[in-house]
């Protein structure tokens, strides 16, 4: 079992019109976010399927496909890697989760989880759990980053942390990111508050808004505000 199997199984299942697709999609062109990434062609369903059958990769192995320059290599590899997690995590294995966490923040870093579909499928099953005993400092380094990635896998990770009613660590880490203008964080923090809105307390995210809305971006206003009546959201946008 090899990366390179997993990468001979995608290729069985690729469309060459959904690559063209999915380049557009994913802003792959010049000064664009996914500048550069190369797509295959296979929608993120048929992904799903392939990496069934390869959830006990070897580590070594997902790393391999982590540093291809095919998205849906790195897309598998971060799927298996949530699989590997959750199991590690239903075992209490300490070390084997620290191995993945340690993988996936060194793949972070040296920036191979580098797509908004690759940040929300893996950060609140693998960093946002790790660290629900443990210091949120991580977070706060990673919201603080000059990579993009790195701030929004410090959004996406609190997820973990709303869906057991933990509203705290998204405000934390959102009030650290209120003058951040670019468009995909814009978007994660506004959906971030607006799922402690939905999920834990409205009244929470009112509190939070009446606070901070004035420092907030439109996008991200927007999107928390989602669900509000709109005399609230014209009374929020106003600030």
């Amino acid at each position: 079992m090899t990366a390179a199997d997993v990468a001979a199984d995608l290729a069985a299942v690729a469309d060459p019109a959904d690559a063209v697709f999915l380049q557009r999609f994913f802003k792959t062109g010049p000064g664009q976010y996914g500048e550069g990434d190369v797509f295959l062609g296979v929608r993120v369903p048929a992904t799903r399927k392939v990496v069934k059958l390869y959830n006990d990769l070897p580590l070594d192995q997902v790393d391999v496909l982590l540093d291809s320059e095919v998205h849906e290599h790195r897309l598998a590899a971060l799927l298996i890697l949530n699989v590997q997690y959750a199991k590690a995590a239903k075992k209490s294995d300490v070390d084997a989760q620290k191995k993945i966490v340690d993988l996936y923040l060194a793949a972070l870093r040296r920036g191979r989880v580098n797509n908004w579909d690759l940040v929300d499928s893996s950060a609140e099953n693998i960093i946002g759990p790790w660290l629900f005993d443990k210091s949120q400092d991580l977070l706060f380094e990673l919201a603080a980053g000059e990579s993009l990635w790195e701030r929004r896998v410090a959004l996406l990770s609190t997820f973990a942390f709303i869906k057991r009613g933990d509203a705290t660590v998204t405000f934390d880490v959102a009030e650290r990111l209120l003058s951040d203008r670019a468009d995909l964080i814009q978007k994660a923090l506004g959906w971030m508050l607006r799922e402690v809105g939905k999920k834990i307390d409205r009244g929470l995210l009112e509190t939070f808004l009446d606070t901070h809305a004035s420092a907030m971006g439109r996008t991200a206003l927007s999107y928390a505000t989602e669900h509000f009546d709109p005399e609230t959201r014209k009374a929020l946008r106003a600030r």
